[in-house]
């Protein structure tokens, strides 16, 4: 392991994103399902990180909750600037050896080859601090580099709010991503000064006092300037969602999946999706999902954090936090949810739903049927209109349906209840007790026909609408 260290900034409050939550930090809007930091996280883990700190501030306690399995979080009291909420990752870097890397929790389009381009840089030039830079025309905006003229070695980095129009002409932008010796980095921290304007702690701050004291300050240039793209309202999302999308979605048709319409299908980074599989526009699929091979899977679909097999047919459905293995024929129109497992060969047809549900090989509900905490055998039919009414109003009640049973259209199942091996139930009943194996079950009441009551009902029906009218 490298003795790097990593420091993700995530304490501004983002007022430019508009919003009336006040607990959320703008480095929790999702992008394709995973939030803004996780990107950040996610391209520099890769690295080998000794330790990540992440320093939230305005809605602590969601980011902290965000990521707990991460990295450690420590709290910024008070927004004080850059500089003062890396101090905060004082207590737990203060011993280390070795480098320390910080980003902006809100550049969510960094990718580890151009952090590792820059950490190569760093140790091969064995420099105090290199900054990640790129080069722009128009730089406006941006803090900027400020180098030499004879030597080209860097001087400063320029302050956007300290421009000054003979500074217009400076191209080389500082990127907001840095690596420092550990040491020194918290060495010269309580040395910086506030700003004139706000009062605040500046970490740009410390290559000019680097330079200063004749210590050596490197850049290195990327050509990949979208990367050093930092978001700070819903445009700025969008902008980057859009971004990620391409990045994700050619990526998987590189590597054999086929998309319709890859600008209009959302995937996660997370997402892994295997050879042949034809995804349709206005599909999903978001979270960490692990999809096989050979499935066709649209129109707008949604797929959240399930595992898929192969050769399935999946339209027009959703699907969250479920299974379903091989060879399943889903929706239009399905729900599947809450660890719901098919174990294949199956058919969960149109406004079928299933929570909680455990089907095994080649059950068949065609249509219209809610399935919820239930085990339904092996090759058994759930005839259209089934309910499981599996909840009193306090709890969850079990369903448990054997192998080649027959249950008919219009059955409610009232849990608990089991219906055994090879068993029917009649359309149309309600079944409360249990149904031995081979037994069908009827439970309805006797049909009564009464003649001339129907023309009855609609003369007392059309009479009450004429009055009404009057």
């Amino acid at each position: 392991m490298n003795n790097l260290y990593g420091v993700v900034l995530a304490g501004g409050n983002g007022k430019r994103m508009k919003t009336n939550n006040q607990e959320v930090n703008k480095v929790l809007y999702p992008i394709l399902g995973k939030p803004v930091i996780n990107y950040v996280i996610d391209a520099v883990t890769p690295l080998g990180l000794g330790e990540l700190v992440v320093v939230a501030g305005h809605g602590y306690e969601n980011t902290a909750k965000t990521l707990e399995n991460t990295a450690k979080i420590v709290k910024q009291e008070e927004i004080l600037g850059t500089g003062n909420a890396v101090l905060q990752a004082y207590p737990v870097l203060k011993d280390k050896q070795g480098d320390t890397i910080v980003l902006y929790g809100d550049t969510p389009l960094l990718t580890t080859d151009t952090l590792a381009g820059l950490y190569a840089k760093h140790k091969r030039e064995n420099a105090a601090l290199t900054i990640l830079t790129s080069v722009m025309v128009n730089a406006q905006g941006y803090n900027k580099i400020v180098r030499e003229e004879k030597s080209d070695r860097i001087l400063k980095i320029n302050d956007v709010k300290e421009d000054v129009v003979n500074e217009y002409n400076l191209t080389e932008i500082d990127g907001g991503v840095y690596i420092f010796d550990n040491e020194l980095l918290f060495k010269y921290l309580p040395k910086l000064q506030p700003d004139n304007d706000f009062g605040e702690l500046s970490l740009i701050s410390l290559a000019e006092m680097f330079v200063n004291d004749g210590l050596k300050v490197e850049a290195y240039i990327t050509s990949e300037r979208q990367e050093i793209f930092s978001i700070n309202n819903r445009f700025h999302l969008a902008y980057a969602a859009k971004i990620i999308r391409k990045r994700v979605n050619m990526n998987l048709m590189i590597n054999g999946v086929s998309l319709e319409d890859p600008d209009n299908t959302y995937i996660s980074p997370d997402a892994k999706i295997g050879v042949d599989t034809i995804i349709y526009p206005g599909t999903s699929i978001l979270g960490k999902c692990v999809i096989g091979e050979n499935n066709i899977i649209g129109g707008n679909t949604y797929i959240k954090n399930s595992t898929i097999g192969n050769n399935n047919k999946i339209l027009t459905s959703h699907i969250a936090d479920s299974t379903i293995k091989d060879n399943n024929e889903i929706g239009p129109y399905a729900r599947i949810r809450n660890n719901t497992i098919i174990e294949g060969n199956s058919r969960v047809g149109n406004f079928v739903e299933l929570k909680n549900a455990h089907y095994e090989k080649g059950v068949k509900s065609a249509h219209l049927t809610y399935i919820g905490d239930a085990h339904v055998g092996e090759a058994t039919n759930i005839g259209c209109g089934t309910v499981t009414a599996n909840y009193d109003g306090y709890n969850k009640m079990h369903t448990e349906i054997g192998n080649h049973s027959f249950i008919g259209s219009g059955t409610i199942l009232v849990a608990p209840v089991e219906v055994k091996d090879h068993s029917f139930t009649a359309a149309g009943s309600t079944i409360t007790k249990t149904v031995e194996a081979g037994e069908m079950a009827f439970e309805r009441s006797e049909q009564k026909n009464v003649p001339g009551l129907a023309q009855k009902f609609l003369d007392k029906a059309k009479a009450k609408k004429e009055a009404s009218k009057k």
